[in-house]
């Protein structure tokens, strides 16, 4: 089976982009499949979510992007079951060092390619983008087949969604004429209000998106997984939130072999 790669993207903070990608990487690893995740955005919130202080790390996906380091010398295993290409914050500076670089836009790919060309395989990619629209996520996109929105349920968290298409139809015209968006996934969705569900259907109208069911709850329980250093699928195994990330999963390798 060939690889996938996934970018979670949105530029906005606080849509659940990371909770997203640690979840839907260890749902994805129950079901059998191996994962990377890759985490672009110097907050290193996944690194650290995952178990990892990045204050710990000499070596990071920093190295990879601008120094030219084998991915597979940097990747970690997690208690997830999970592989992770950390972050520290150093990858702040990633941006300005590869604004002047040649053929930036392919930095993660051509990381990507080298680590299936070492020998090491993934069924899943799951690139968690920073909240901007710079380098980083333009190389990421680039380094894409599918981009995956998640989208919190109020009335302005979808104003930027605009923003983030028109980034990709750059790219798709410019580097990556493959790149699909999935569609969007609802987080911190409160099924009790009219509004939620308002605002969901606005948006599959306004830009035409598929929306990627079910809808991910609001739920403390999210909030409490970093700090154990584990998913929520680790921490608290039958959490509403954590069952909905499964059926996510599920859907999204149904997606793949349809695509």
């Amino acid at each position: 089976m060939t690889t996938t790669t996934l970018a979670i993207a949105n530029q906005k903070g606080g849509v659940a982009k990371t909770t997203t990608v640690a979840s839907l990487g260890a749902a994805l690893a129950e079901l059998g499949h191996r994962v990377l995740l890759v985490d672009l955005d110097p907050q290193a919130c996944l690194t650290f979510s995952l178990g990892i202080d990045p204050e710990d790390l000499e070596l990071s996906v920093h190295h990879v992007l601008t120094k030219g380091l084998d991915a597979s010398e940097i990747v970690i295993a997690t208690e997830d079951g999970v592989d992770l290409l950390p972050a520290t914050i150093e990858l702040a500076r990633a941006e300005a060092d590869l604004l002047t670089r040649t053929g930036r836009e392919h930095v993660i790919k051509g990381a990507l390619e080298d680590l299936e060309e070492s020998g090491v395989h993934y069924d899943w990619v799951l690139l968690d983008c920073p909240p901007s629209l710079g380098v980083l996520t333009v190389a990421a996109l680039t380094a894409a087949q599918g981009v995956l929105i998640p989208l919190q349920c109020e009335t302005l968290s979808h104003r930027g969604v605009g923003q983030l298409l028109d980034t990709v139809h750059d790219v798709r015209k410019f580097t990556n004429r493959k790149l699909k968006v999935w569609g969007v996934l609802p987080t911190l969705f409160d099924g009790r209000t009219n509004h939620s569900r308002t605002v969901l259907e606005t948006i599959s109208e306004t830009y035409d998106l598929a929306v990627i069911e079910p809808p991910i709850p609001k739920t403390i329980k999210f909030a409490e997984a970093p700090a154990a250093g584990r998913s929520i699928l680790s921490t608290n195994r039958s959490n509403k939130g954590a069952m909905a990330y499964r059926e996510v999963a599920a859907n999204l390798v149904k997606l793949r072999s349809g695509k």
